[in-house]
């Protein structure tokens, strides 16, 4: 029987520089090990898995296993495509795929698993810069051939973060778990997916994705593997806390519909406060003890506006994510290969 073949999907932008050095290093680690060698010695891991394995689990021959590797270029504005046809003319093993400008890394996670072999058993995700561990997937492989359907890499540290993103990491995914009742602690698209998993995937129809927490909202059978996220091997983070704050509200808001019930609440709040205050000015009235009122006619301003524009605020929010959705644009756009010269073609 063949061994099962594996492929990777990394997503890059901009790393033309270094993506060369870094698509060998994963291919190198991710190879699997000896026949006689236990696959979890690759990876100094804890497997913690959230399921039991399923009955009909795999038996544990330790077989070897094909690896490929696809590379979504995600409309990268320097070198990295030339890079790319470098690196894939001399591996055999490895294609990649440009797309014609930066949707985003959503979208390039859609665009590797749209694109995915149609013979791989499994697909691994993970990002370019060596922050997820390639030799974890060995011991990832093992956990999926003893039956589950996804495996997870859990971040079991954090790695050289600030503070401030340690804890804007820890309030989004508390919002996240009490909003969308969905744990996302530790996790990251560091994943291993069994081909039901990605068919299943690619048939969700929503345009604004979140990857990780469509896969713990699908809840397959599912094993942790936990790592300590290490030094990023080349280049800096691109994701401002602007462009996180807004990654994070797009999240929420795509998993739950509490900050819309949240307006109820604010309605409900208003009525009670402006009926007490209309108690209190009707009784002073009748007693004769009426004052003139401004400044609580400006305090009750200040409270209904910013509670009414705040409630404008979360609904616009609602809106324009109805608006993306119904023009049902495509998530990416692949870039065409450069066709060769017309006398190449003929021979």
């Amino acid at each position: 029987m063949a061994p099962p073949l594996i492929e990777l999907i990394v997503p890059v932008f901009n790393e033309g520089a270094v993506i060369e050095a870094h698509l060998r290093e994963i291919l190198h680690r991710a190879a699997p090990p000896p026949k006689d060698a236990d696959p979890k010695d690759a990876a100094p891991t804890d497997a913690a898995p959230n399921d039991a394995a399923p009955k009909d689990a795999a038996p544990k021959d330790h077989a070897p296993y094909q690896l490929r590797l696809l590379v979504i270029d995600d409309g990268s504005q320097d070198d990295t495509a030339a890079a790319l046809e470098r690196f894939c003319a001399g591996e055999p093993r490895a294609r990649y795929l440009s797309l014609t400008r930066n949707f985003g890394k959503e979208a390039a996670i859609s665009a590797g698993l749209d694109q995915a072999r149609s013979d791989a058993a499994a697909v691994v995700l993970l990002d370019s810069d060596l922050q997820h561990p390639p030799e974890m997937i060995p011991a990832m492989v093992e956990s999926w051939r003893a039956g589950y359907r996804v495996v997870e890499a859990v971040k079991h540290a954090r790695g050289q973060e600030s503070l401030s993103s340690r804890c804007f990491a820890l309030l989004f995914y508390r919002l996240f778990h009490a909003l969308a009742n969905l744990d996302l602690r530790g996790q990251s698209d560091f994943k291993l997916l069994d081909k039901i998993v990605l068919e299943r995937y690619r048939q969700l129809h929503e345009r604004e994705r979140f990857f990780r927490g469509l896969i713990q909202w699908m809840d397959y059978p599912t094993a942790r593997l936990t790592f300590e996220v290490p030094p990023r091997a080349g280049g800096e983070s691109r994701w401002s806390r602007l462009k996180l704050l807004r990654y994070a509200l797009r999240n929420i808001t795509a998993f739950s519909a509490l900050p819309l019930q949240f307006i109820s609440g604010c309605g409900l709040v208003s009525l009670l406060v402006g009926l007490v205050f209309g108690v209190i000015a009707l009784y002073q009235k009748i007693r004769g003890e009426a004052l003139d009122g401004f400044t609580t006619v400006i305090l009750l301003m200040i409270f209904f506006s910013g509670t009414l524009m705040l409630s404008l605020g979360i609904i616009g929010h609602y809106l324009a994510r109805i608006y993306e959705e119904i023009k049902a644009r495509p998530l990416y756009l692949i870039k065409p290969r450069p066709s060769p010269p017309e006398k190449d073609r003929n021979t």
